[in-house]
């Protein structure tokens, strides 16, 4: 993944595992959405530089793995959901013991926009690995899963 970033222009990223097997985390001073699509298009010229990453997400808030936490930084990028716009809470989670419906009906009761789980415009990723939680506003598009790109051909 360090390389894969250098090649797109974040020659100072930063790569960690996480307590989740085979799970890492990258950080980046690149835009984290553009570095993803960025990397959709190195995927399209060299798949085989791809061999070891699966899916990326990109991720714009970090914070505690806590309820509060997690909504109130949720609702800060739920601020970006056009007025017109649907959208649906997804929760990814490991090593943790929260509960997916708890935060999702926790987010989703407070943003004042229509919910769609089918298809919706946007989705607020909420991904708990441990004690922390990553946050983003993400349109279909903007989470890379290398093999389904690589079908596509």
């Amino acid at each position: 993944m360090w390389y894969l970033l250098g090649e797109v222009g974040d020659r100072g990223s930063t790569v960690e595992p996480t307590p989740a097997i085979g799970l890492v985390v990258a950080k980046t001073k690149l835009e984290p959405t553009k570095a993803v699509h960025d990397l959709r298009g190195l995927l399209k010229e060299r798949p085989w530089e791809f061999k070891y990453t699966l899916r990326l997400v990109p991720i714009q808030s970090v914070s505690e793995a806590k309820l509060d936490t997690i909504e109130s930084s949720a609702l800060a990028v739920a601020q970006n959901i056009g007025d017109k716009e649907t959208f649906r809470v997804t929760v990814e989670k490991r090593h943790t013991g929260l509960s997916s419906k708890t935060i999702i009906d926790t987010i989703a009761k407070k943003v004042n926009r229509k919910v769609k789980l089918e298809n919706p415009d946007r989705v607020i990723m909420i991904d708990v690995i441990g004690d922390l939680a990553g946050i983003s506003l993400v349109r279909a598009n903007d989470i890379l899963s290398v093999e389904r790109e690589k079908r596509k051909g």
